[in-house]
């Protein structure tokens, strides 16, 4: 019980010989590997972390683990995220324009300048259940070897942004084909999962011939008719999100069956007046019916997602500087849905609703509304305002400065409309499973 063995004692006489040694070296060598952790950190924050860890950058562009998501999340299939509430959220963006290089110019909010960045720090919270956050792997691994397109206006390409720093977070892009001003048609792909991800512009998505400043003051609307641009590339789409609504609102002339049908805002044209609403209605019911006979006609599976017109928050003249100023989300009660942001929205619910009805016993046929519009209407403090230039104030404040009210920061709350994405993903995907056994 007394002895001692000898490999203790040798143990215990080279610990006592190193210890000053030890002693004198460690500091130094927590000061030298203390940088090349952090520069290592910096060039690749997210090889360190699982798909299901959050993460969270502050304004210097330093990733952070913040909190982790439990491993096997159930799938809601009766959550009703277009109503809610916005909360404050200490987490954060995924992203930020330091990390993500694929930001159009002018939603670059922090880096043209924006000095507040409250509005990164707010949550949308459904009444009935929890939105998970964005999870980039999961997303990727759903999409795998598939085609997603992003179908409609600047909103939706302005979705597609989002969506690309998203995932660019744990798998950049590669940008593989580009077309037209403006970048209105591009394809990026993702190598580690051979997703592809496309825009196209079609602000209208039936046919249409835009107004310009060499030629009519009006768009030309053909109703009865998709637009070609994108209609014919649907052999090869997988998945459609369709984003339509502001251009409705300009001056235009609509055609169905080659005459004229009437007009909106168009002085000096012999034509009917007949608003934009019905219009809009026409155009939806005529794209999501094109959608659904070629998918049934060809045999092609298809999945069809409509987010919901997105309200714009001018207030007063679209120059002046407080055109759309807030700081904070609109509280509960403080803002209502109403009027024209109400029947836009309504219109395309609607139109989903009965295209989903129409093709229910049809498998191979998802169709869905992404219905936002109230999360957004809520969020007057998200867009770029007179920050869709950089440093508009550098010269001092100005009377008047063009201000964007339409438009999301990136990033910003449209984050959201691609959280509420994956969520309908997974759910299809739990349905699929379950239908196989």
């Amino acid at each position: 019980m007394g002895s001692t063995s000898p490999f203790k004692d040798h143990h215990h006489h080279q610990q006592q010989q190193s210890y000053p040694i030890t002693k004198k070296l460690l500091p130094w060598a927590l000061y030298a590997l203390l940088p090349l952790a952090i520069f290592r950190l910096y060039l690749h924050p997210l090889d360190l972390f699982s798909e299901n860890e959050v993460i969270t950058k502050d304004l210097q562009s330093k990733p952070i683990i913040v909190s982790t998501a439990p491993k096997h999340e159930e799938v809601r299939n009766d959550c009703d995220y277009s109503n809610g509430e916005w909360v404050e959220d200490k987490m954060g963006p995924l992203y930020n324009g330091t990390s993500c290089g694929t930001i159009k110019d002018g939603q670059n909010c922090m880096g043209h300048g924006r000095p507040d960045s409250g509005y990164l720090y707010w949550r949308w919270k459904p009444s009935q259940c929890q939105l998970p956050r964005f999870e980039p792997t999961k997303f990727l691994s759903l999409l795998e070897n598939k085609h997603l397109a992003f179908v409609g206006d600047s909103m939706a390409r302005n979705q597609l942004e989002s969506l690309l720093c998203l995932l660019s977070s744990v798998s950049p892009p590669d940008l593989v084909y580009t077309n037209g001003e403006d970048n209105k048609f591009r394809r990026w792909h993702f190598p580690s999962h051979n997703v592809n991800v496309s825009v196209y512009w079609s602000p209208f998505l039936v046919k249409g011939i835009e107004k310009s400043n060499t030629g009519f003051n009006f768009n030309k609307l053909f109703l009865d008719s998709v637009d070609n641009r994108w209609a014919l590339d649907l052999e090869q789409i997988d998945m459609l999100v369709l984003s339509v609504g502001h251009w409705f609102l300009h001056p235009a002339v609509y055609y169905e069956h080659d005459s004229v049908l009437g007009c909106h805002a168009c002085e000096g044209l012999n034509h009917t007046e007949i608003g934009f609403f019905d219009v809009l209605r026409k155009a939806v019911k005529t794209t999501l019916k094109a959608i659904t006979d070629k998918s049934i006609t060809d045999g092609n599976e298809i999945d069809v997602i409509l987010t919901t017109f997105s309200p714009a928050h001018f207030e007063g003249e679209w120059d002046k500087n407080g055109a759309c100023s807030r700081e904070k989300p609109f509280e509960e009660g403080e803002k209502a849905l109403e009027g024209m942001d109400a029947d836009m929205r309504n219109i395309e619910v609607e139109e989903i609703e009965e295209a989903k009805n129409k093709v229910i016993q049809v498998d191979r046929l998802r169709i869905e509304a992404l219905d936002v519009t109230k999360m957004a209407l809520m969020r007057p403090d998200g867009h770029p305002g007179p920050y869709m230039y950089p440093n508009p104030f550098a010269d001092g404040v100005k009377d008047r400065v063009q201000n964007d009210c339409v438009h999301w920061c990136l990033p910003g709350p449209i984050d959201t409309w691609n959280e509420i994405l994956l969520q309908v993903v997974r759910q299809w995907e739990a349905e699929s499973m379950k239908r196989r056994g």
